[in-house]
């Protein structure tokens, strides 16, 4: 998503981050006007290909693939330039890698996956001491429309380790919760959605240069800007293992949390100044695009439950209302400058004991980002969460264009206008609002009126609700009930 529009929320039907009761909890004063005229929020139904395709998703795959990525020793960036390790160990042998992998399950889709690279040298700078080759690397599965592959969707994790020190080339860096997990989420969505024909286009990734300073996800990100993407949201993986301690009480195998930032980091001073006057701090592109994971985790109730191996009762995400966590960073941020969605999953409760240390134990505590701490089930329902959101942002309709408020009358009513172009046949539209204290979509109504006359396949709606008192979005819907992004409307006089 361009930076001027960074109105055009990405969004779905939500609930609540915790409990769909509390999400859509409407006030007793309210109610009334509210739902008056629209129904409430429900689940969009299950599509039966995504559904069987989360099926696949296997904790055995992943556990492969964290296993073989611990089994380079090191993974840190700086060693693409070491000349004196082992054969088979470095980052250069991971990247080779994880081409093989994209590689191979391209092949079993007919060549259906575009495997790529994104090689480039980094100057040096802080935490890159020399020049530094640093590679991305990528697979795209084109969409089988040819109208609507051009929107782009993308899912992520680093796949470069570190331990103390984070220049040290040499010594034991597993990397297995920080990042193994995260790369693994991206290829089990990789083998798993390229069996499927989804109209819009998905690219898998794992970026290096994330433990330096985003090196490999900020180029990536520059690149995609620079080439044009459609890109209309990113899902970055980072720690999403599901850290196992013995011992730790509060850890929560059931619930993965979704960092995403408010006013967009790349909103200029007079465009934060609009976000501000009209309410719309929480409705961010990377709000919307976290609200759209919840209401796909409504969907498919976690989407996780693979191998129904002791499945969590219900498997969500938990919003997390910042860009990301105290003292930390993560690679959705470097698309986030250049003014796209992007979100961040982590595991509930992390152990830092098990991240950035050398392995070794003191005091009897051990330290180190071993693959002992990680849980593979746990990861698969993450990575079924992605597939999920991934598939079906892929299979919705484009989102409605040019959607504004019509504010010229000081009324108690709100008038809704949009385009329609470049739909597909059956295409249809739904309006959406929330309280202003809500966290998620309550109401919807599908009563747009296309207006004759209008070559652009304009649409409007008035409602007898003031648009002083709600947040309003305007959403396309298919035949089958994916969803699009819904779109905040622009005031216009």
């Amino acid at each position: 998503m361009k930076a001027h529009l960074w109105l055009l929320a990405i969004a779905a039907a939500v609930t609540a981050a915790l409990s769909a009761p509390q999400a859509h909890a409407v006030s007793d004063d309210t109610s009334r006007d509210l739902s008056a005229v629209g129904s409430p929020i429900q689940p969009a139904p299950a599509d039966p290909a995504i559904a069987h395709a989360l099926q696949q998703i296997s904790p055995q795959q992943i556990q492969h693939t964290i296993e073989t990525l611990v089994g380079f020793h090191t993974r840190n960036t700086l060693s693409s330039m070491t000349k004196d390790l082992p054969a088979g160990q470095g980052i250069n042998a991971a990247a080779d890698w994880i081409e093989s992998e994209f590689k191979h399950y391209s092949d079993a889709c007919g060549g259906c996956l575009e495997v790529r690279r994104d090689t480039f040298t980094e100057s040096p700078q802080s935490r890159i001491p020399q020049p530094t080759t640093i590679t991305n690397v990528y697979a795209i599965l084109r969409g089988s429309d040819s109208t609507q592959a051009k929107r782009m969707y993308l899912v992520t994790g680093h796949y470069d380790s570190r331990n103390t020190d984070v220049e040290d080339t040499h010594a034991f860096a597993p990397g297995a919760n920080d990042d193994a997990s995260g790369v693994a989420v991206s290829l089990e969505c990789a083998r798993v959605l390229s069996k499927l024909k989804l109209p819009a286009t998905i690219v898998f990734v794992a970026v290096a240069g994330e433990e330096q300073g985003l090196n490999g996800s900020r180029h990536l990100a520059k690149l995609a800007k620079s080439e044009g993407w459609d890109l209309g949201g990113v899902l970055n993986n980072d720690i999403v293992g599901g850290n196992t301690t013995p011992g730790d009480t509060f850890q929560d195998k059931s619930l993965v949390r979704v960092f995403s930032e408010g006013i967009p980091s790349s909103a200029t001073p007079e465009q934060a100044r609009l976000i501000q006057s009209l309410g719309y701090e929480n409705d961010s592109p990377s709000r919307e695009l976290a609200r759209s994971i919840l209401d796909v985790s409504e969907t498919y109730h976690g989407a996780g439950n693979v191998r129904k191996s002791a499945p969590p009762s219900h498997f969500r995400p938990v919003l997390e209302f910042r860009r990301d966590r105290f003292l930390r960073g993560g690679d959705h941020t470097s698309f986030n400058q250049e003014g796209f969605a992007a979100v961040r999953f982590t595991e509930w409760r992390e152990d830092f004991n098990h991240q950035h240390q050398n392995v070794r134990t003191e005091n009897g505590v051990e330290d180190g980002d071993l693959l002992k701490y990680v849980d593979f089930q746990y990861v698969a329902h993450v990575a079924a969460l992605n597939a999920a959101t991934l598939a079906t942002l892929a299979d919705a309709p484009p989102a409605p264009a040019n959607v504004r408020v019509l504010t010229k009358d000081l009324d108690n009513n709100t008038t809704l206008a949009w385009s329609g172009t470049g739909a597909p046949s059956g295409t249809k539209y739904e309006v959406v609002w929330r309280e202003m204290t809500s966290s998620g979509w309550q109401f919807s109504t599908n009563q747009g009126i296309k207006q004759p006359g209008t070559p652009d396949g304009g649409y409007s709606i008035t409602l007898p609700i003031s648009k002083d008192n709600v947040i309003f979005g305007v959403r396309s819907v298919d035949a089958q009930g994916h969803r699009s992004p819904a779109v905040a409307p622009l005031p216009e006089r």
